[in-house]
């Protein structure tokens, strides 16, 4: 009878074999599955890129022939390379709502208690999500760069150090989905996710040197805006794309990501994934015992 029970208490919550090739494999099934729901939603991907097309747009023609660059003054041409960078993290972080929403729609519809069910290991659901986002991040990362182009943005660095412009780009944005992943599985509800996703990320991503040189701000802003990581991965991207402008200075506080900026991308991004890539995973145990 001991024997009996043992083997139906097995066959309700079966366990993963465990080790790292086993959560590689569980993890490239769930984004495998993620992917394909995004393919049968084409509008998710449709409005993903339609808001960053427009602060393109909106930015470049609106404010760019009215905003003045240190050394360059009211340019159109002079802010649409300053601005570029700052777009293209602005999309990568603005994932994080999406992220969070799709998590927090699992969990009310009981699908993270149907993965629980099966012998995978505990972080796969959560990193094939990640996974999934990162390739839909990255396309809508690669349409923006076509719009951009149109719109007359321009690089002025080898293929090699442009493409390791968007490397980090894409990096920021996975690190980002991990805070989502985190609210998603901290609310009750899709819409409180998004809401969660994006209240913090409109003070993150003004203050800072995405769409105005620092200099103008108040001391205290500069302070916050020059250690913020998302300016760190703007500076790096604006370096490696040669966008940076000589009448704007690396740093106006002396902070050390702005003087090393492609170091501090790294840093922040890699600090940011393991930070919460472990308390959403914990998350992720506690709210589905």
């Amino acid at each position: 009878m001991s024997a009996l029970s043992d083997t139906a208490g097995t066959a309700r919550a079966p366990r993963s074999s465990g080790g790292i090739g086993q959560s590689v494999r569980d993890s490239l099934v769930i984004a495998q599955r993620n992917l394909i729901r995004m393919t049968r939603i084409p509008e998710m991907i449709l409005f993903g890129i339609i808001q960053p097309v427009m602060f393109v747009v909106l930015f470049t023609y609106v404010f760019g022939g009215s905003i003045a660059i240190p050394g360059a003054g009211v340019s159109a041409s002079a802010y649409k390379e300053f601005l570029m960078a700052g777009i293209f993290a602005q999309t990568v972080t603005f994932a994080t709502a999406g992220a969070g929403a799709g998590i927090a729609d699992d969990m009310h519809k009981g699908l993270i208690d149907r993965f629980r069910s099966l012998p995978m290991a505990r972080g796969a659901v959560l990193t094939g999500r990640t996974l999934a986002d990162l390739v839909q991040t990255a396309i809508t990362l690669a349409v923006l760069a076509a719009v951009a182009l149109l719109v007359g943005w321009r690089t002025h660095e080898n293929i090699a150090e442009v493409l390791a412009g968007f490397g980090l780009l894409l990096l920021l944005g996975y690190a980002f989905t991990w805070i989502g992943a985190l609210i998603g599985l901290s609310v009750r509800t899709p819409e409180a996710a998004t809401s969660g996703g994006l209240i913090w990320l409109f003070p993150l991503t003004f203050i800072s040197n995405a769409f105005v040189p620092v200099n103008g701000m108040p001391r205290f802003l500069q302070y916050v805006a020059e250690w913020n990581p998302f300016s760190a991965t703007v500076a790096a991207a604006r370096e490696l794309f040669g966008n940076t402008i000589e009448g704007v200075p690396k740093s106006v506080t002396g902070a050390w990501p702005m003087e090393h900026p492609i170091w501090a991308s790294l840093i922040w991004s890699v600090l940011i994934i393991l930070v919460f890539r472990t308390l959403a995973v914990r998350k992720y145990r506690s709210v589905a015992v």
